[in-house]
């Protein structure tokens, strides 16, 4: 059940800042389109006829996209939404937003709702830009005469010019997306649900989106922001919801609850819960000389360590088998972040830190001592290589790992070493 509490009623609540109440909210979907209408004209049947939907049980091919999921949020509050596809983010979003209605549960909305899911998806190609912000924003909520007062505001913002009597359908992705935005966060809604749109444009224009959501923010209005990069989230958001195949699974404090998405996403893989991965041995026919073996944490004292520490020291070991002397060899590490829009964060060499390795026959561990762990608490995949000159001997493809703290560093793109004194005159 979704239920809008008009303007006139606000003042009669006992909680005058509750913008948004999810109470129990659970939503199922059809694998089968065939068996989907079935059920659809079931469902509308027995809603007519005011039989029993069961909509608290699930049908053949039927699963729960939705669980008994509950939040609330206030006025001027950010709930930041993460999780990984399918775990129920844009359903949850569009159910508050009045698309489609809950199985199960009760959704209450207070104030003007503008839902950024995807911009630019309700114009009509055919219509000009002039026309198609009126159209737009009069489907928001504001009046033809509102919205010729920001008509002018609406275009300087979006940087759409003279193209604004051109068809929409003229336009770039980009000048779509852009308009759609604008025409959003003028409306000045009381709530804005926010599904990864926050990308759009270059550099400049997504300062002044966020520009713009700091200033709707402080007068009041209330963001639920979907995004897979765990700095937007982090820099935006007080508190958090981790949904997980419908699930909520935890929710509270932002940077705890990343960090627990971060961590189940980085221990999903093939990786033990100890942070070390073994690799077959190769057989010296099957060999190009040397093979590696495992790919591990150490902490100074040399015990196995789960995860490193931001801030702290560390050995990353690279243990190989050789079958030959192998002079002047290099280690060289890509490490990329898995979450985010960071990609390669750090490229680290034996050779461009002056620094040749001889590898005897046998077993060896090769270690890279870390004085200061400068990763930000997060997922990462490391990419490994053994080579002298342009001979390689083996390469791992992807250590996953994950980098925990116990400091608030998280809204840091990195760790910096440094230390404090004070200097009298």
């Amino acid at each position: 059940m979704i239920k809008l509490i008009e303007p006139k009623n606000y003042v009669n609540s006992q909680d005058t800042d509750l913008l948004i109440s999810v109470d129990n909210v659970s939503k199922k979907f059809c694998r089968d389109l065939k068996k989907s209408l079935l059920y659809g004209l079931q469902d509308i049947t027995a809603e007519l006829s005011g039989g029993n939907r069961n909509s608290d049980t699930l049908r053949r091919k039927e699963f729960w996209a939705l669980k008994d999921v509950s939040f609330q949020l206030r006025r001027g509050e950010a709930l930041g939404l993460v999780g990984s596809n399918g775990a129920g983010k844009s359903t949850l979003l569009r159910i508050i937003s009045g698309l489609i209605k809950p199985d199960t549960g009760s959704v209450k909305v207070r104030g003007r709702v503008a839902p950024l899911i995807a911009l630019g998806a309700g114009f009509n190609p055919i219509l000009t830009g002039r026309e198609n912000i009126y159209a737009n924003m009069a489907i928001l909520g504001l009046s033809t005469k509102k919205i010729a007062e920001r008509f002018q505001e609406v275009i300087d913002f979006s940087e759409i010019g003279d193209a604004i009597d051109a068809p929409v359908q003229t336009y770039s992705s980009g000048m779509a997306a852009r308009l759609g935005f604008a025409c959003a966060v003028h409306v000045e809604p009381d709530i804005l649900l926010i599904d990864e749109v926050l990308a759009v444009g270059d550099t400049k224009f997504k300062i002044k989106c966020h520009r713009k959501l700091a200033q709707l923010r402080e007068n009041g209005t209330a963001f639920i922001l979907v995004s897979h990069n765990s700095h937007s989230i982090l820099n935006v958001c007080d508190s958090s919801i981790y949904l997980s195949k419908g699930q909520l699974i935890t929710s509270g404090e932002t940077e705890a609850v990343i960090r627990k998405y971060e961590e189940d996403l980085c221990l999903s893989g093939s990786e033990s819960a100890l942070g070390k991965m073994i690799l077959p041995e190769k057989p010296q026919a099957e060999s190009l000389g040397l093979g590696i073996t495992a790919v591990f944490f150490r902490d100074e004292q040399g015990n196995l360590l789960e995860a490193p520490f931001s801030g702290e020291s560390a050995y990353l070991c690279v243990e190989c088998k050789s079958y030959q002397k192998i002079e002047q060899a290099n280690l060289g590490i890509l490490v990329t972040a898995l979450s985010g829009e960071n990609g390669l964060v750090q490229y680290i060499t034996s050779h461009s830190d002056r620094q040749d390795l001889t590898i005897i026959p046998g077993t060896s561990e090769i270690q890279m001592y870390m004085p200061y762990c400068s990763f930000v608490p997060g997922v990462y995949s490391a990419k490994i290589y053994i080579r002298r000159g342009v001979e390689s001997f083996d390469i791992v493809e992807s250590f996953r790992f994950t980098v925990k703290s116990n400091k608030t560093i998280s809204r840091c793109l990195f760790y910096q070493p440094r230390t404090w004194q004070v200097i009298n005159q």
